[in-house]
């Protein structure tokens, strides 16, 4: 089955070509002659990817599929949330969401640590973080929604060449001692978020047949 997948991101596209696996031939906007940016300008993960996806759908009539991801950090309330990507700016740098990242939470361990130190009790800063998909599939027109979550911690410093996003600084619960970065392609999409909305989405697929 030929799907578009609203994505120009080489490593999404790999990694849901491996979720989805044989029976499923993954197209890329450009290759369905959409070249212009895909609009994102939803206040939640859902509501970009049901933008995403309808936005493919309109200009092509395929079926397709879009995912929103995003990183919830707990000391942060839940940043950067839907603005995952653009976290340091519009140019969707990881490199530099990352450092934002972790610069920010070590300004909040300081102030922590500052106040502890004049007899101020404070709890301590979590670095507890979820990683959170939102697939939607759009198939004769008609939209379906998948989800997936992956809990884990953010680390203190970046660590691993594999992956992309946040994956180096992102240590999953079923690797305690490794970031995503860190962990076989194999390993991760068993766990991954996205993985998880993905194989969802295939298994609906697949009842169809």
């Amino acid at each position: 089955m030929k799907i578009v997948f609203a994505t120009g991101n080489g490593g999404k596209l790999r990694e849901a070509s491996e979720i989805l696996g044989e029976g499923f031939e993954l197209v890329t906007p450009a290759q369905s002659g959409i070249s212009e940016e895909i609009p994102e300008t939803g206040k939640t993960l859902k509501a970009n990817s049901v933008q995403k996806a309808q936005y493919i759908w309109d200009r092509c009539g395929q079926a397709c599929f879009a995912d929103d991801t995003g990183l919830e950090v707990d000391a942060l309330g839940g940043a950067p949330g839907v603005y995952t990507a653009r976290y340091a700016g519009e140019d969707k740098d990881f490199n530099r969401n990352m450092d934002k990242l972790l610069y920010e939470l070590s300004v909040l361990e300081t102030e922590a640590s500052m106040a502890a130190s004049v007899g101020l009790k404070m709890r301590p800063v979590s670095r507890r973080a979820r990683f959170k998909s939102v697939v939607t599939l759009i198939l004769d027109g008609e939209k379906h929604i998948f989800e997936g979550t992956l809990e884990g911690t953010i680390a203190r410093a970046k660590a691993g060449n594999g992956g992309f996003g946040y994956d180096p600084v992102f240590i999953p619960d079923e690797f305690p001692d490794r970031t995503l970065a860190e962990i076989t392609e194999e390993q991760k999409n068993a766990i991954s978020h996205r993985g998880k909305a993905l194989r969802a989405m295939a298994e609906y697929l697949n009842s169809l047949k």
